[in-house]
């Protein structure tokens, strides 16, 4: 399955970087790319307390600023996956939520690139968002919103 056209995954790492002045265009795309492979990952793990770094967390931002394109990613992905920022908090580090995210990735297929989920002590990427997302908040940072099932349609009596 594409999730993106080149041209999409393009203009959100281009988010990437005009959010994050000096950001190489390579790096954006890894961010891109990792986001992309937490929500699905996410997608195909519902009841699990998944968090983004907050480096993924910063793709996944810019994926939700291209609304159609974010749409019909979610559409692809079996229902609109919610997104509840959380208040900057750089001390919120949960080490086990980013531990079984990272062990669902790779359980799914995924390699997911350790220096984009490094912990504060030895994150050497940086970004502006400062939000590490905790599951165990009323809502966490996710929510998957099902696609509604089409309703029957009632034949009607000639």
């Amino acid at each position: 399955m594409t999730l993106l056209t080149r041209d999409e995954f393009r203009r959100v790492a281009l988010t990437v970087v005009g959010n994050n002045p000096g950001m190489e265009m390579n790096l954006a795309g890894q961010i891109v790319g990792e986001a992309l492979a937490y929500l699905v990952t996410v997608s195909r793990n519902r009841d699990l307390p998944l968090a983004p770094s907050p480096v993924v967390d910063e793709g996944w931002h810019a994926l939700i600023l291209h609304t159609e394109t974010y749409g019909q990613l979610c559409e692809k992905l079996g229902g609109f996956i919610h997104h509840y920022p959380e208040t900057p908090e750089e001390t919120a580090y949960d080490a086990e939520s980013i531990a079984l995210t990272l062990a669902t990735m790779e359980a799914a297929g995924v390699a997911p690139d350790r220096a984009l989920w490094a912990g504060p002590e030895e994150n050497e990427v940086g970004v502006r968002s400062i939000v590490w997302h905790t599951p165990s908040s009323n809502c966490g940072p996710i929510k998957i919103e099902k696609k509604p099932k089409p309703k029957p349609s009632k034949a009607v009596p000639a």
